[in-house]
C-alpha cells in the first residue's frame, strides 16, 4: 500500500479559479425576532412604527432603498409587494395604506443574503441547453455550483463554460443579479407517493383509497379534492389522522420552480423549498440522461438536509429553466451520494451511491420507484483511499466501459480523486481500476475551508478528452482535463 498518487502528467490543470464571491446576493424575507428563534417575533411593533411616518417619510425612504439596491435585484418593487403579502395581516384592521407604504414595508421585512459568503465548491457539469455561437471543436458545458453561504445553507448555482477547441476552456460570464426560482404548481407522480407510503411503513384503507383515486399524474388541486372525499368510514378510524398527515406532508415535499426565459443560467438559484432541506441542498449531480425512447432530458440527485436529517432529492428538467423536485426512495437513498447512470441499462434505471458511508454500490430501481439495497462495487483497499471510497459523479459512457470518477479518503482525512471502469452491459462488473488515482489536492489547493480535499460530482467527455470541475478544499472551484485514451489505457483490469 501507499499513501501517496503518481498523476504521471495525465492531468492538465488549467489556470482558472471559481472563487467564492460575496457580491452575488438574494433577497428573502426578514422577520425580525424569528432568527432568535424566540417564541415571538418583534413584526407587528415594526408596523406600528412604520405607519407613524408621514407620506413625504415614506416615499423619502423607499426612493433611498431602491437607489442602493435596485441594480442587485430583478424587480424589486415586485419582491417588496410580495414581502408585503406576507405580513400584511399585521397591518391593523381599517388602515388603508398607499403603494408606497406597502413597499416600504416590504423592504423592511426584505433582507440581502449572499449565497457564496462561505464557499463554493462539489460542481457537476452537463452539455449546455443552447450550444449556439461556438467554432468548430468547442461545446458549451453547464456547471451546477454547490453555493454556501451564511449559516452553512448551501443552495445550487449555474455558470458556463465553453471547452475547446483543443485543451482551452472558458468561462462565461457571471455578472448580473441573482434570481430564486418561483415556486409554481408541481403535476405529483402516484407511482412515487406510493414509494413514499412504503417508507413510511404506512398500508392501510385510507392509503388504498387515496391511491386509487388519484391519476398517475394529480396537481395539489387534485389532491386536495381526494382527500376532501374520503368516505367517513375511513376518516373515522383512529389511524386516519396521522395518516393523512403524512400523506400530505410527502406530497408537500415534492416542488416545482421556474424561471423567466429572459434569465440567463448563471443568474439562477434553486434555494430551499421545503422543511427537508432548510439547511442546505448539497453536492447536485446533474446528467444528460437518455430514456428508452432516446429522449433526452436532464437530472440530477442532491442531498437535502435539515440540520439533522439527510434525505435525497432528484431534479428533473428539460431546459434547466424549469425544474421539478421529487423525493429519492429506497434503501439506496438514504445515504449522500447517489448518482444516475446517463441512460437505462439492459431496460433497467441504475445508479451508484455509498449507502453503508464507506463503500461504493450500484442499485437498481424497481418497478415500484425504490432503489434497491446496493451491490458493492468498491471497498476501502488502498492507501489513499483506507478511509472511504464514493463516486464523484454519474458514470460516463465510452466504448470501453462505463468510467466512473471516484473519491477516496486517506490519511488526515485527505480526499483524492481516482477512476474505475464498469462494463458497459453488466455494471455490476468492474472492468479495471486506476490504481494510482487521478488527481489530488496541490500545495494551493489543500488551503481553504475544509483543507485537503479535491471533490467533483462530475465532469463530461468531449474531443476525446475527460473535462473535469473539482471543489478545492471546498473554498473554490477548479478545472482539469485528461486525454481519455491515455486514461483508459493506464487502468488495469480486475
Amino acid at each position: 500500500m501507499t499513501a501517496t498518487m503518481n498523476e504521471q502528467e495525465l492531468a492538465t490543470r488549467f489556470d482558472i479559479t471559481l472563487a467564492p464571491d460575496p457580491r452575488r446576493v438574494v433577497i428573502k424575507l426578514f422577520v425580525p425576532g424569528e432568527d432568535a428563534q424566540l417564541p415571538y417575533n418583534r413584526a407587528s411593533s415594526l408596523i406600528e412604527r412604520i405607519l407613524r411616518l408621514d407620506e413625504d417619510e415614506i416615499d423619502r425612504l423607499l426612493a433611498d432603498v431602491r437607489a442602493r439596491f435596485a441594480g442587485r435585484h430583478h424587480d424589486l418593487c415586485a419582491v417588496f409587494q410580495h414581502h408585503y403579502d406576507l405580513v400584511h395581516h399585521r397591518v391593523p384592521a381599517g388602515v388603508e395604506l398607499s403603494p408606497a407604504a406597502r413597499s416600504l414595508i416590504g423592504a423592511y421585512f426584505s433582507h440581502e443574503f449572499s449565497v457564496e459568503a462561505a464557499a463554493l465548491c462539489n460542481p457537476s457539469m452537463v452539455p449546455h441547453p443552447d450550444q449556439s455561437g461556438l467554432e468548430p471543436g468547442q461545446l458549451r458545458a453547464a456547471v451546477s455550483l454547490r453555493q454556501i453561504g451564511e449559516g452553512h445553507i448551501s443552495s445550487i448555482g449555474f455558470c458556463s463554460a465553453v471547452l475547446g477547441p483543443g485543451e482551452s476552456i472558458r468561462i462565461e460570464d457571471r455578472d448580473g443579479p441573482l434570481m430564486i426560482g418561483h415556486r409554481v404548481g408541481a403535476r405529483h407522480r402516484r407511482e412515487l407517493l406510493a414509494a413514499a407510503l412504503t417508507d413510511e411503513d404506512l398500508d392501510n384503507e385510507a392509503c388504498a383509497y387515496v391511491l386509487g383515486e388519484l391519476p398517475e399524474r394529480f396537481t395539489d388541486e387534485e389532491f386536495e379534492e381526494v382527500l376532501g372525499h374520503l368516505p367517513a368510514e375511513l376518516t373515522a378510524r383512529a389511524t386516519s389522522e396521522s395518516t393523512l398527515q403524512t400523506i400530505r406532508r410527502v406530497v408537500a415535499g415534492d416542488y416545482a420552480v421556474t424561471f423567466p426565459a429572459t434569465i440567463p443560467l448563471h443568474q439562477r438559484v434553486l434555494w430551499p423549498a421545503t422543511p427537508a432541506e432548510s439547511h442546505g441542498m448539497e453536492d447536485a449531480r446533474f446528467v444528460q440522461f437518455t430514456d428508452a425512447q432516446g429522449r433526452q432530458i436532464y437530472k440530477a440527485t442532491y442531498t437535502a438536509y435539515d440540520g439533522r436529517h439527510i434525505g435525497g432529492r432528484e431534479i428533473q428538467t428539460r431546459d434547466l429553466r424549469h425544474f421539478e423536485v421529487t423525493a429519492l426512495r429506497g434503501p439506496a437513498a438514504r445515504n449522500k451520494g447517489l448518482a444516475l447512470f446517463p441512460r437505462p441499462v439492459n431496460g433497467r434505471h441504475v445508479a451508484l451511491c455509498r449507502s453503508d458511508g464507506e463503500t461504493l454500490g450500484l442499485s437498481i430501481r424497481d418497478d415500484k420507484y425504490r432503489w434497491a439495497p446496493p451491490t458493492p462495487l468498491l471497498r476501502p483497499h488502498r492507501g489513499w483511499d483506507l478511509i472511504q471510497v464514493g463516486n464523484c459523479g454519474s458514470p460516463l459512457e465510452t466504448e470501453a466501459g462505463w468510467l466512473v470518477l471516484t473519491h477516496g479518503v486517506g490519511p488526515m482525512r485527505r480526499y483524492a480523486i481516482g477512476a474505475m471502469l464498469l462494463d458497459l452491459e453488466d455494471p455490476a462488473r468492474v472492468v479495471a481500476d486506476l490504481p494510482d488515482g487521478l488527481l489530488d489536492p496541490d500545495e494551493v489547493e489543500r488551503e481553504g475551508y475544509v483543507p485537503n480535499v479535491l471533490y467533483s460530482c462530475g465532469g463530461v467527455l468531449h474531443e476525446g478528452r475527460l473535462w473535469l470541475p473539482y471543489g478545492a478544499s471546498d473554498v473554490r472551484v477548479g478545472f482539469a482535463s485528461f486525454p481519455l485514451d491515455r486514461l483508459l489505457s493506464r487502468m488495469q483490469p480486475v
